[in-house]
């Protein structure tokens, strides 16, 4: 239900990976398809507004990135039927996937820059396709921590060299990247790190960076960069002050990079294994062990110092990863998440109106 004090924007998104990550294998649950999520997403309904599209990871099984362009139709369609459209696009840059490392031989970082091709041009088909209207390709740097610390200025010389690159590729297609920030990644595990390879790219038009609150709040506790923490090792939870204070402090260092947002909690513990060492751990926005005021948190992100709509992404997106099969496949889930997305949109969002007079 739409009245006139509701915000329009951003747009609200879900991400459809979350059915992938974690999932298969021997030891995993069953692969959520790709349609199973669509369906999840149209049918969430809070109040009587719903999800305005998904986000979208290009590998298989989900989605292929050698797809043809009567697959892409396809895509667009069974999207389109279901009254959502496409965001953002994560490109399948690791080596499992295709890709390769940022820093890597120069066939690793060739390899990783085709997959940036593959996934800009489909990006752009999607476009034509009437499908999709904003959102970025995500990428990151494809190795880890322990691997760039072998020669943490080198290593950040050639990610940064790779990430021009990649630029230049998105620009031929009037796209835009941002690079995941999340501590599982070699040059980009600390915020302070991650600042300094973007100013090492030099591109902010074309390159900026997703943040992901369950993934960036880990930055204020220094997992993969202790050097860098934000907050005393002794922290007291219940200090919620102290907390805001540190994510205030990193926000205004990465806040004017950021061209996609993920709204997310998490408990302050992290998992993963092989390249995602040390990940940030997503909780369901109702988690009682999650630290963050959501809400509250978002707006360090979607707020500038000033305290006015930053309106740096036209969507937000909810990325819950690595959930019980059992959780994802509950209605009242997505229920929940679309309920915590409006109350972060009707915080720190816009009306249309205001974007059209902006642009009159």
């Amino acid at each position: 239900m739409t009245t006139e004090n509701t915000n329009q924007y951003p747009k609200l998104h879900n991400a459809t990976w979350p059915g992938l990550v974690g999932k298969g294998g021997p030891d995993a649950e069953p692969i959520i398809e790709f349609e199973t999520m669509l369906d999840l997403t149209a049918a969430a309904e809070v109040d009587g507004r719903k999800f305005d599209g998904v986000d979208i990871f290009l590998s298989l099984p989900h989605t292929d990135i050698d797809s043809t362009g009567d697959e892409l139709k396809a895509l667009a369609d069974q999207v389109a039927s279901r009254g959502l459209v496409i965001g953002s696009l994560v490109a399948p840059v690791w080596g499992p996937t295709g890709g390769g490392s940022a820093m890597g031989s120069e066939e690793e970082r060739r390899a990783f820059l085709t997959q940036v091709r593959k996934s800009c041009a489909i990006a752009a088909k999607l476009n034509d396709l009437g499908i999709r209207r904003y959102g970025i390709v995500r990428v990151d740097s494809s190795c880890s921590p322990a691997d760039w610390a072998e020669d943490p200025l080198g290593n950040t010389k050639k990610i940064a060299g790779t990430f021009r690159e990649a630029c230049n590729i998105a620009e031929g297609y009037g796209e835009r990247l941002a690079a995941e920030g999340e501590i599982c990644w070699g040059g980009m595990h600390s915020w302070k790190y991650l600042h300094e390879l973007l100013e090492e790219v030099g591109r902010p038009e074309t390159l900026g960076i997703q943040a992901d609150m369950a993934h960036t709040m880990l930055f204020t506790l220094g997992y993969n960069a202790p050097e860098h923490r934000l907050l005393p090792e002794d922290y007291d939870w219940s200090d919620k002050e102290v907390l805001y204070e540190a994510l205030a402090r990193m926000t205004s260092v990465l806040r004017p990079w950021v061209k996609d947002f993920h709204v997310a909690q998490n408990d302050a513990t992290v998992k993963g294994s092989g390249s995602h060492d040390k990940t940030g751990r997503h909780c369901l926005p109702e988690d009682p062990n999650g630290k963050m005021d959501v809400v509250r948190a978002a707006g360090l992100w979607l707020r500038d110092e000033t305290g006015a709509p930053t309106r740096s992404t036209q969507h937000i997106n909810w990325d819950g990863c690595m959930f019980p099969n059992e959780t994802m496949l509950d209605p009242q889930t997505w229920n929940n998440i679309l309920a915590t997305m409006i109350a972060v949109r009707e915080a720190h969002g816009w009306k249309e109106r205001e974007i059209t007079e902006q642009t009159k």
